[in-house]
């Protein structure tokens, strides 16, 4: 990743500000009210509510175990640029970080970290709301002086500009008050907040969410997810594994398994995943199967290759199941592992679909026996780090699913497929008593947890039949595209797993599948 890249990375992420203390002038002078600005700049850049989900500044932080930052790396960033460039210095900047309650610099005056452990922010929905009615100009000192509007109702974590595709300013903002009291003293406020002398449409974010659901017709399970996009962080360090770098520690498990049982189906084959000594999932090498003739090998792609130069054309030609790619940046090969046993028609066709790549001709060639056990042992190896990885972050930043005890489809209440009254209640359709057992979405049946999550690869039609039985619960199996030490840098990993929910067989029959 290049200094650039990196950052804008964290560019994106400091068009907000922490301002947990009110302004303060350090000492008589003029450059007092700036060392502050400066000061509360980089308090946001290290404050829980940034921190963990700015992945740059997180790379920044766990780069040494004692998380010292380069003070030049953060004075580089656009909005320190003004403090840091010219007279100033890296070293003003220092100076005006001595002064921090949060912060603290090293001796030598180059480094500064945090005084205390990264804690996970609890009730940030609750503490934000949503404001419309500002210019759209988005003048150069438009966020410094949102943030100081803001400030006169209550201390803030983030005042959050939303920006449309082109990256144009909507004349709305989300913001992150540091306490309950501040968003309820803003939507409160008497007479109502004006900017310009203009009202302002002011609500709770939740108020926000839930009339975009409306507005878009949504409901049920679409509802939820709009709900969770709404909330996602594009990264999250609560959500990744201590081994990987994050904050999620895993609780202690017996003979190195999950805590329920996370499976792999490989080339046919299911595979229980276990954790090695450092929490990452593993398969046992002698189970995992051999199909010969599943690999080629592609050789002459130039500097300039993209996983999708090969992915795409081959997604196209094998009916939409994605290969697994192996490559190396900077190398001039790598290798294309199938789902299947590859056909001579099923080569040449290869062959023709990617016979250049950016004007550079590609060869293809079968793999030797030896050279693809290898290489079929590392896929599973890597495609299990990152089901187990995924299934962790799910597991930590699930909610409860609709249609638990308490009602809703399908829960224990009523509703559809539920145990009271409604459609399908007690011993009616997919009842308790009916047919299709418990009528819940947590992968139990007839009152009794399976325990299991079943990883998928993006064969989405491919049905595993589990115990043997027709009718008995069937799971869908995909094995994950890709993994951490597999791939380019910037493309998407695996889908996200979900828990079990029940799913309506051809047959008629219940069945639980793991979807993504």
């Amino acid at each position: 990743m290049s200094a650039g890249i990196e950052e804008e990375t964290a560019e994106n992420k400091s068009e907000v500000i922490t301002t947990k203390t009110s302004d303060v002038v350090l000492g008589d002078d003029a450059e007092g009210p700036k060392k502050a600005r400066a000061r509360r700049q980089v308090e946001f850049y290290f404050a829980d509510s940034n921190l963990p989900y700015d992945k740059f500044m997180w790379q920044l932080h766990t780069k040494t175990p004692e998380h010292w930052v380069p003070i030049d790396a953060v004075a580089s960033f656009k909005r320190m640029r003004q403090y840091s460039q010219g007279e100033k210095g890296v070293a003003w900047v220092a100076d005006a970080l001595r002064s921090s309650e949060y912060l603290e610099v090293d001796e030598s005056g180059k480094n500064v970290r945090r005084r205390t452990e990264v804690k996970e922010p609890k009730g940030q929905f609750e503490r934000s709301i949503y404001a419309k009615g500002f210019e759209t100009d988005d003048s150069k000192d438009l966020q410094l002086r949102l943030e100081e509007f803001f400030q006169g109702y209550g201390s803030t974590n983030e005042v959050r500009m939303r920006r449309a595709e082109d990256k144009s300013f909507k004349g709305s903002v989300f913001v992150e008050f540091t306490e309950p009291a501040g968003a309820e003293t803003f939507l409160k406020a008497e007479p109502k907040p004006n900017w310009n002398g203009t009202d302002l449409l002011i609500m709770t974010k939740e108020q926000y969410c839930e009339m975009k659901i409306k507005e878009k017709g949504l409901s049920g399970r679409n509802a939820d997810r709009k709900r969770d996009t709404m909330n996602k962080r594009n990264f999250n360090a609560f959500t990744i594994p201590v081994s990987h770098g994050g904050l999620l520690k895993h609780k202690p498990v017996e003979d190195g398994k999950p805590k329920r049982e996370v499976w792999l189906e490989f080339m046919g084959k299911k595979l229980l995943i276990d954790r090695d000594e450092d929490g990452n999932g593993r398969v046992k090498e002698e189970e995992v199967p051999f199909v010969k003739n599943s690999t080629l090998k592609f050789e002459g792609v130039g500097e300039n290759f993209s996983w999708n130069d090969i992915k795409l054309p081959l997604k196209d030609l094998f009916d939409g199941r994605t290969p697994f790619i192996d490559y190396t940046r900077g190398k001039n090969d790598g290798f294309v592992g199938f789902n299947q046993e590859l056909s001579d028609d099923d080569i040449a066709n290869v062959k023709k679909t990617i016979q250049t790549i950016n004007g550079n001709e590609i060869t293809w060639s079968q793999v030797a026996e030896e050279e693809e056990k290898s290489f079929q042992i590392r896929r599973a190896q890597s495609s299990a780090r990152a089901a187990l990885r995924n299934d962790d972050e799910y597991s930590s930043t699930s909610k409860p699913q609709r249609g638990g005890r308490g009602g809703g489809r399908g829960g224990s209440g009523g509703g559809r497929g539920g145990s009271g009254r409604g459609r399908g209640g007690r011993g009616g359709r997919g009842g308790r008593g009916g047919r299709g057992g418990g009528g819940k979405r947590d992968g139990r049946e007839n009152g009794k947890s399976n325990g299991e999550i079943t990883t998928t690869t993006n064969d989405d039609s491919k049905t595993d039949t589990v115990n043997g039985a027709a009718g008995e619960k069937r799971k869908r199996a995909v094995e994950p595209d890709g993994g951490p030490d597999v791939g380019i840098r910037g493309v998407a990993g695996p889908p996200v797993l979900q828990t079990a929910k029940k799913a309506k067989t051809d047959t008629g029959d219940a069945a639980t599948t793991a979807s993504s």
